[in-house]
This record gives structure tokens, C-alpha cells and sequence, in this order.
């Protein structure tokens, strides 16, 4: 079984939204169809230019600024069809979207999300950067260790927010390499007040490459998902 993969550059979000609509819509009637497949799927990657998105259980009181002042910074705003609640896409952010057949990997939509989080999770670790899970939220973050073990200042790096339909997949993870942080003080990022948003660049203290950080997510990924095949 193979996954294939695509790197779509730079691309405004409903233009992406529309490509992801009809490779899912596509993978999902091959399903329906009974169609075989020499194939579950396809990886796509790419960076938005300057959007929020609101997942169909969040709240539009996490959008901080009015709708006006967003247009003035020249940034979009989307509901959308994937868990999770508001996020920001923008440059110097990985947002990948696999869509694919899980059921053909013979896994269910929980272990889905626990592959994407342990392939962000090692790829950091690349960077010196140790990620980890979060009771009652998805995604990636990072913390401060006291030395007695307590852990504070809980900060996220990736974002997760997935959909699924008859083991089809689509929306995905967005992960910060060199994002503008700026962006999130005007949104309660996925829903919290109590918790801050970070980077790769950040939380090294130097440039890293989009394209580096790309490739190993991608191999990480794309890894995991045929390991459980």
C-alpha cells in the first residue's frame, strides 16, 4: 500500500478547500463503489496565506477582533467542517492535509490522530524540541519542567483538527516552524485563555527551514501510517 504526496507551495485556504473537498469526495465514492485501490490516499502540504478558521464546535466569541479589522490585515476567515475550534494559518506554518482511506490501514479515527501528533512529536525532536500530549487537547504543546517535575507554561506548536467520513479523512495539522506568532493574540488559539502558541524557530532561537522541517514531517508521516498497515 502506498500514500502519495503533493506539495501545493503557497495557496489562499478556500482554493485548498476546494482541491481537498474533491480528492475526499473522489476517495469517498471509490470507497462507496467497492473500487480497489493500489493507493490510501494523498499527503498534502502547504502554506496559507493569512487565514482563521473555526471548527463546527467552536465559538465565534474566540475571535477576538471585528470582522473589518481582520479584512484590514488582509486576512480571511472560514467556517469549516473539522473538529477543533479557532486556529490561524499563515506563512512559516506546515498545514498538512492527508486524505485518506484509513480504513485500508486498518485503523480507526482515534489512533489516526495519535500517528499525527507522534509524527509532529518526532519530528521536533529533531530540533531539540520536546513535544508532548495533553489531556482533553489535541494536538502538540510544549512546557516548562520545574525541578521537581511540575510542568508549566503549556504553549502549543501543532495544531489538530481532523474530519472523517467512512474512514475517509481530510483537514489535518498545521504546524508552527516560523509563523508570525502576532497572529494568535487576536483569537484565543483552539479555544484557550489560559495557554500560549509557540514555534519551532521560537523554541530554538534560530531560523529553521521550512523545507527541512517539511521533508522529515512528511517522511515521519508518511512512515507511521504504512507501519500500522
Amino acid at each position: 500500500m502506498k500514500v502519495g504526496y503533493k506539495d501545493l507551495g503557497t495557496m489562499p485556504y478556500n482554493e485548498c478547500w476546494e482541491l481537498q473537498q474533491s480528492l475526499f469526495n473522489s476517495r469517498l465514492e471509490r470507497r462507496r463503489s467497492g473500487s480497489e485501490a493500489e493507493d490510501c490516499g494523498t499527503i498534502l502540504t502547504v502554506e496559507h496565506t493569512p487565514v482563521y478558521t473555526l471548527g463546527k464546535s467552536g465559538k465565534q466569541s474566540n475571535m477576538l477582533i471585528s470582522e473589518s479589522y481582520l479584512k484590514s490585515l488582509g486576512a480571511e476567515f472560514f467556517h469549516i467542517d473539522r473538529g477543533g475550534d479557532i486556529t490561524f494559518h499563515g506563512p512559516g506554518q506546515i498545514v498538512c492535509y492527508p486524505i485518506l482511506d484509513i480504513g485500508l490501514l486498518g485503523i480507526g479515527l482515534r489512533r489516526y490522530i495519535e500517528i499525527l501528533e507522534q509524527s509532529v512529536i518526532d519530528t521536533i525532536a529533531h530540533y531539540g524540541i520536546l513535544g508532548e500530549r495533553l489531556a482533553g487537547a489535541t494536538g502538540v504543546w510544549i512546557c516548562d519542567r520545574a525541578a521537581d517535575g511540575t510542568k508549566t507554561n503549556w504553549r502549543k506548536i501543532c495544531a489538530i483538527g481532523v474530519r472523517a467520513s467512512h474512514f475517509i479523512t481530510m483537514h489535518g495539522l498545521a504546524l508552527n516552524v516560523a509563523t508570525d506568532l502576532k497572529w494568535f493574540t487576536m483569537i484565543n488559539p483552539c479555544g484557550f485563555t489560559d495557554k500560549g502558541v509557540t514555534s519551532i524557530s521560537k523554541e530554538v532561537g534560530a531560523s529553521v527551514s521550512i523545507d527541512e522541517v517539511k521533508a522529515l514531517l512528511v517522511t515521519n508521516l508518511t512512515k507511521a501510517l504504512l507501519d500500522e498497515k
